[in-house]
């Protein structure tokens, strides 16, 4: 007991250092306007997301329907649904960088009213059936929390690996723009003493026909 009580610990723990692999957000969605939520995910990482409207109290008026729509970083449609109330999609990602998914009222009137939507987002470790996976390999109790662990660890190391490439991208960016920085302010100071230079020769020369020195 105390065993399978610490390994649920440092899978807890585990999780934690991690970026965030399951959210359940609310969304008020307006009734002429569109609300979207993004997250930030890496290649090969399969997400898994629920979404449904909730009930208002106000019952004098009907339960809105609403159309969702979820896009990649480079703008495919991952999904498309209208006129629902509830959904669900799937899928793998191909692109690393921010998944879009957003929620509009659907046939908007005059006096239509905005929509309360639920989220239950997952992706990665979080999005695994361990259920299917502890029938299939036959395993249970503390077996179970150590492939949990195992899982955790290598989304962790997936995601170091996916950072520090991020941060080379970016320092290698950071320095061409700095490169080109420097270049663009040597060529500007250039320029500008090349045109004094001009200026005070013209100048020269046009006294000197005045005869004003």
């Amino acid at each position: 007991m105390a065993k399978d009580l610490t390994l649920r610990t440092l899978f807890f723990l585990l999780c934690l250092v991690g970026l965030p692999s399951s959210r359940a957000v609310w969304l008020t969605v307006p009734a002429s306007g569109t609300k979207c939520v993004s997250e930030e995910i890496q290649t090969n990482v399969v997400v898994l997301a629920e979404y449904s409207v909730i009930p208002s109290d106000d019952r004098s008026h009907q339960m809105p329907t609403i159309s969702a729509k979820v896009t990649s970083p480079y703008g495919n449609t991952l999904h498309h649904q209208e006129n629902a109330t509830v959904g669900q999609f799937a899928f793998t990602t191909t692109e690393a960088g921010n998944y879009l998914a957003c929620f509009w009222v659907d046939n908007y009137h005059q006096g239509a009213i905005e929509a309360v939507v639920n989220i239950d987002w997952k992706n990665g470790i979080a999005a695994r059936d361990w259920d299917s996976v502890a029938k299939r390999e036959r395993i249970e109790g503390v077996e179970l929390e150590l492939k949990k662990l195992e899982g955790a660890v290598e989304a962790i190391h997936e995601n170091l690996l996916y950072l520090r490439s991020r941060e080379a991208d970016m320092r290698i960016v950071s320095e061409k723009t700095n490169a080109r920085v420097a270049w663009f302010s040597v060529m500007s100071l250039g320029v500008c003493i090349g045109a004094s230079a001009f200026q005070l020769w013209y100048l020269k020369r046009f006294f000197q026909k005045k005869k004003l020195i």
